[in-house]
């Protein structure tokens, strides 16, 4: 028997290959699905079982095409009525794997359908649970996200995961393996572990949500304390996983056709295509095409793209590091995003010898920004509110990237301002977002905070954002 945790930390997801005696079970599976067919090749071995823990909302998972091209079983829990063909278990069935057994524990809270997979061991050992969004390191799922689908408030349904938890997870083994479906970076929890595997005995000793002497009412209030609005894809992306989607190899396909100066250009122009750059900041700082938003690829640009693009149905042309046209349409479609219609042929510098015209922001270091910042200056800070809390400059306004739309109004057309962030990355979205809607005179502090702290710039007094509610 042996478990490989495949964690993809742009969406900061566990998926999970677990083989017993040449059988194969893949647990909550990315939507390329294949590594996992090739993992089952060099290994010999068949892949018998797609287990889902619920109906995924912040990523697209790879059950379908797998099962299309394996022939193996999709599994979910009670409750679950999927748009296609699979098996849907009751609580407590058990489904042999080798020598093995995997046990479903309907363990709804996070979802209805939600469940826990038990690995039972060839001595029958309760070996590990693979807790998706029920349980995670630090955390348990949060409880708002299937409110309207459940007809149930959060509150309820955090009730009913209190009772999960007690009465199917913690009354399991201490040493029990726990193989989460997030970690930290999600937005499916509030309080995720850096860490990616853990054990229940841990869990209960560290976990505020697995307190012994918490009680329901408790439980309910820590749980629902805090939580911030979910992303807008997550519903359409529940969608998907729960009626069906195109290949991804026909949104690849799709995806990275070449365009010309021109036919990029003219795709812009005559449809409700946005263009979204990908490159680093400080390239995109010195050039890009006018409007185009920037979501950097090697940021946290899936859930970025999720949380500010929102319509996965929006049509998408690419500015992409040149050799890097798959990968970004892959991740794109990791998170519902299917509708890339092509990329720029040969970048920007192609844009330009074309002689297209170029857009800038300024930016400027945070020693130089020392030196201009004034009394009456206008300063935004983009980052989150716990962030801001924490420690920020003296006069600057929240305007978080998160809720970007919601601050629009309080930004000045053309009066000059400075924006930062944490490290750089967000205040180049923002300032992307703002003058593509017709806001300009931002001026970027490059490095953000971190840069701004370096440069000796005052700042308020640091409170350590574990205390802060």
């Amino acid at each position: 028997m042996r478990v490989e945790q495949i964690y993809t930390g742009c969406l900061a997801q566990g998926a999970y290959y677990i083989i017993c005696n040449g059988e194969v079970a893949i647990v909550d599976p990315l939507r390329e699905v294949q590594s996992y067919i090739d993992k089952a090749k060099a290994d010999n071995a068949t892949i018998k079982y797609i287990f889902e823990t619920h109906f995924h909302a912040d990523f697209v998972s790879g059950h379908l095409t797998l099962a299309e091209q394996t022939g193996a079983d999709i599994v979910y829990g009670p409750t679950a009525v999927p748009n296609f063909k699979a098996t849907i278990a009751e609580d407590g069935q058990l489904f042999p794997l080798g020598n093995c057994f995997i046990k479903v524990l309907h363990t709804p809270g996070h979802t209805m359908e939600s469940s826990t997979f038990l690995l039972i061991d060839a001595n029958g050992k309760e070996h590990a649970v693979f807790s998706g969004d029920t349980l995670f390191l630090g955390d348990v799922g949060r409880p708002d996200l299937a409110q309207k689908a459940a007809n149930m408030t959060q509150e309820e349904l955090a009730g009913l995961l209190f009772d999960s938890l007690r009465t199917k997870i913690m009354t399991l083994p201490d040493d029990t393996i726990v193989y989460p479906g997030h970690g930290a970076g999600s937005a499916c929890g509030k309080n995720m572990s850096k860490e990616t595997v853990g054990t229940l005995g841990e869990q209960k000793q560290t976990n505020y949500a697995l307190r012994a002497t918490m009680t329901k009412d408790e439980f309910i209030q820590e749980v629902t304390d805090g939580l911030l609005p979910p992303p807008s894809y997550f519903p359409l992306n529940v969608m998907l996983n729960k009626q069906g989607y195109e290949s991804i190899d026909t949104i690849i396909e799709r995806g990275t056709l070449a365009l010309t100066p021109e036919k990029f250009e003219l795709i812009a122009n005559s449809s409700d295509a946005i263009i979204l750059d990908v490159r680093k900041e400080e390239e995109f700082i010195k050039a890009h095409i006018p409007n185009a938003i920037f979501i950097g690829v090697d940021g946290n640009f899936a859930p970025w793209v999720g949380a500010l693009l929102q319509d996965v149905k929006q049509e998408i042309l690419l500015v992409v590091p040149e050799g890097r046209e798959k990968e970004v349409v892959t991740r794109l479609a990791r998170v519902g995003f299917d509708h890339t219609v092509g990329y720029l042929d040969g970048g920007i510098d192609a844009w330009k010898q074309a002689g297209k015209e170029v857009d800038s922001i300024d930016s400027i270091s945070a020693e130089i920004f020392k030196t201009q910042l004034k009394e009456e200056s206008i300063v935004f800070d983009v980052r989150k509110e716990n962030e801001f809390q924490s420690e920020h400059l003296p006069h600057a306004q929240l305007a978080s990237l998160d809720y970007l739309n919601e601050h629009l109004a309080e930004f000045p057309k053309e009066t000059p301002y400075f924006i930062y962030c944490g490290g750089g990355y967000r205040s180049v979205i923002a300032a992307s977002i703002l003058k593509s809607r017709g806001y300009h005179g931002m001026i970027n502090v490059e490095g953000g905070f971190a840069a701004i702290k370096k440069a000796g710039i005052p700042t308020t007094d640091f409170v350590c954002p574990s205390t802060l509610k």
